[in-house]
């Protein structure tokens, strides 16, 4: 865009997961003034990455250095808590991938989805929910797109990846697959093997899906989340 970094005042961001949010202190450092916009839950783990990057490294393991490099604190000073609008964006929580993330509406009726209207490698029209560990909820998700619809938006703007100009029949798909990736509770080798074969079938591009969402991932967060629906009864 011919842009540099210095001509950036604000990160509005959707979450706080670590590719989308994780070299924000970095940003910070190397350009003191800019504005980093973020849900009053996730703003706390910006200001003190510590617990988030303990998470990140038991999910990681020895590929946590390689994959994020430093996780730097964002000083309390440029961080700012979104309510309902944000630089003239409507803001609203959107659960589901995770309990802090939140979406962006323009004007122009151009939604900013984060990771909630899930991910698709274009020209493909297949679309996968990204699940991971450890706040995937079902339930908030449907509800999310629900919510989404109602404000019904032209075009979704993909963090994974572009612009998607078919919201209707995009959001329908990431229902039905979400409905089913969390209903079909199977053991891990098991449910990969299937959704390997559905994502060859569908994609142009399997490798792109598995970069944007591994599906070891997709299934560790699936799994929490059948556990904890055990625990409750």
């Amino acid at each position: 865009m011919g842009l540099g970094l210095s001509d950036v005042d604000h990160l509005l961001l959707s979450h706080i997961h670590l590719d989308h949010a994780g070299a924000a202190g970095v940003l910070v450092r190397k350009h003191s003034t800019l504005q980093v916009h973020v849900s009053g839950v996730g703003a706390p783990h910006l200001i003190d990455p510590s617990r988030l990057e303990r998470s990140a490294r038991r999910l990681y393991g020895d590929a946590f250095d390689g994959l994020w490099g430093e996780l730097a604190p964002v000083p309390e000073e440029n961080v700012r808590i979104v309510g309902s609008e944000a630089l003239g964006l409507d803001v609203f929580p959107s659960p589901g991938h995770a309990n802090h993330h939140v979406c962006y509406l323009a004007s122009d009726r151009t939604l900013y989805a984060g990771d909630s209207a899930g991910v698709r490698i274009q020209p493909d029209a297949h679309v996968f929910p990204p699940t991971p560990p450890p706040e995937f909820d079902l339930e908030a998700w449907l509800r999310t797109i629900d919510e989404i619809e109602r404000r019904e938006p032209k075009r979704l703007a993909l963090i994974h990846f572009g612009l998607v100009e078919d919201p209707g029949p995009h959001l329908d798909q990431l229902r039905l697959r979400l409905q089913d990736w969390a209903t079909e509770e199977a053991p891990e080798d098991e449910w990969i093997r299937r959704r390997e074969s559905e994502r060859d079938a569908e994609s142009s591009d399997p490798d792109a899906y598995e970069r944007a969402i591994p599906l070891w991932q997709a299934y560790a967060g699936l799994r929490r989340y059948w556990d904890k629906l055990a625990e409750t009864g």
